[in-house]
């Protein structure tokens, strides 16, 4: 029998890195994995002979980080790159995103699945627009945890003043977006200050190195709603089960559940996890359940609680952020996945689009161009069981799909946030 008293909380955080153009995130990464011993001797060998090559005197440590020949000739993030480090305390999957406008899409995949975000400002440079571009992108992924870096400490000569100033005015911004933590760190990711040992330049500052937060960020919030997509229908000859990825929350033998979008209800009767059977499975568990009635239940429908069952809608609104460089417009025939469901449907109105420096919106739009954030009126060709984003971080999101070429083109938030102007 498998319980949830043999998850092992707090054990992984997952976090994403995001800045602007030449604040340092690669830098500062490079310095997070070579501090933590997570660079290969051969790896590190073969970034210290690239800098010698360059002329360097000293290790350049973003290219640890900047795999991609662009990115090195250019000395930006272009992809993003997932890397894996562990401390004794956690282990770590750090989602390494772009800081160029042009990838800001790129940001909403990294960050998608996230629990903390680390958002770098250049201390020269303060807060600029590009910083209130991550960290709307953050607010509307729900992203619990932010942490302001504020690099390049050693440029304006360790100043209290310089750390102060910009992290009031992020700290202000992030509470207008509803962020429920921020926790902002002077650093100089070039010179190791406060990214895994505290710095000695800065003995004004008392709180935690970046390292030390990472390792000590509380991981777990409230629970989610139940939540099964079904992707599978396993028959046999006196055997039907159905099979999928538990998106959230926990399913136990005898719950009642509900398959929506028809809405109809039964109770769950068998759970297998890796083909055995257990009493009860958890996110993000495969597992293959079994119902007590022969109720109609295909691929594209969710398993879920009676209680918190999801209204099924064919109307929705969105926050729309746009990937695709082929724009979205009112009027647009596309497809619409959620989970593992895939619908047609017509974009009715783009009805604001955000402005991220001031937090304000623009009257209605006909047109969303990439990297652009706006409100998307959708009519579905079927009923959707969609959760308002704020309720279901995973039942919430959905993508807008070319019809013709099956491009991703949207990704989208369902619901206003709260604090939308």
């Amino acid at each position: 029998m498998t319980t949830t008293d043999e998850i092992a909380v707090g054990d992984l955080l997952r976090l994403a890195t995001a800045g602007s153009v030449d604040d340092g995130k690669s830098t500062l990464v490079g310095r997070l994995l070579h501090d933590t011993s997570a660079v290969m001797p051969d790896q590190l060998e073969a970034v210290r002979l690239a800098s010698r090559n360059r002329g360097l005197a000293e290790t350049d440590l973003a290219l640890l980080t900047d795999g991609l020949r662009a990115e090195r000739e250019q000395g930006i993030t272009i992809d993003v790159a997932y890397r894996y480090f562990a401390t004794s305390k956690r282990r770590f999957i750090l989602a390494d995103t772009p800081g160029h406008v042009q990838y800001t899409r790129n940001m909403v995949t990294g960050a998608s699945t996230a629990e903390l975000a680390v958002i770098l400002v250049d201390a020269r440079h303060g807060f600029v627009e590009q910083t209130g571009r991550h960290t709307v992108v953050s607010a509307l992924l729900r992203v619990p945890h932010l942490a302001l870096a504020v690099n390049k400490m050693d440029l304006v000569g360790y100043a209290e003043e310089a750390f102060a100033e910009i992290a009031e005015e992020f700290t202000e911004y992030a509470r207008k977006l509803g962020v429920p933590d921020v926790v902002a760190i002077p650093m100089s990711a070039l010179c190791g200050d406060n990214v895994v040992e505290p710095s000695a330049n800065m003995t004004w500052y008392a709180g935690p190195t970046l390292l030390e937060h990472l390792e000590t960020v509380a991981t777990v919030g409230e629970p989610e709603a139940t939540r099964l997509p079904v992707q599978y229908v396993i028959r046999a000859t006196d055997f039907r089960g159905y099979a999928g990825q538990l998106a959230s929350g926990l399913l136990r033998v005898g719950d009642p559940v509900a398959v929506s979008p028809a809405g109809h209800r039964t109770r769950i009767t068998g759970i297998e996890v890796g083909g055995v059977a257990v009493d009860e499975a958890f996110a993000p568990q495969s597992v293959v359940v079994r119902v007590a009635d022969a109720v109609d239940v295909a691929r594209g429908d969710l398993i879920t609680p009676v209680s918190t069952m999801p209204t099924a809608t064919d109307r929705l609104m969105m926050v729309g952020c746009q990937l695709a460089s082929r724009p979205l417009r009112t009027g647009d025939r596309v497809l619409l996945r959620h989970t593992t469901r895939t619908v047609r449907a017509f974009v009715e109105a783009i009805d604001e689009r955000l402005d991220v420096h001031s937090l304000s919106t623009d009257s209605p739009m006909d047109t969303l161009y990439t990297n652009e954030i706006g409100l998307v009126s959708l009519r579905c060709a079927e009923p959707v069981a969609v959760d308002p984003y704020e309720f279901n971080r995973h039942c919430g999101a959905v993508l807008l799909i070319d019809e013709a070429s099956g491009d991703t083109l949207t990704a989208g938030m369902v619901g206003v946030p709260p604090w939308w102007p």
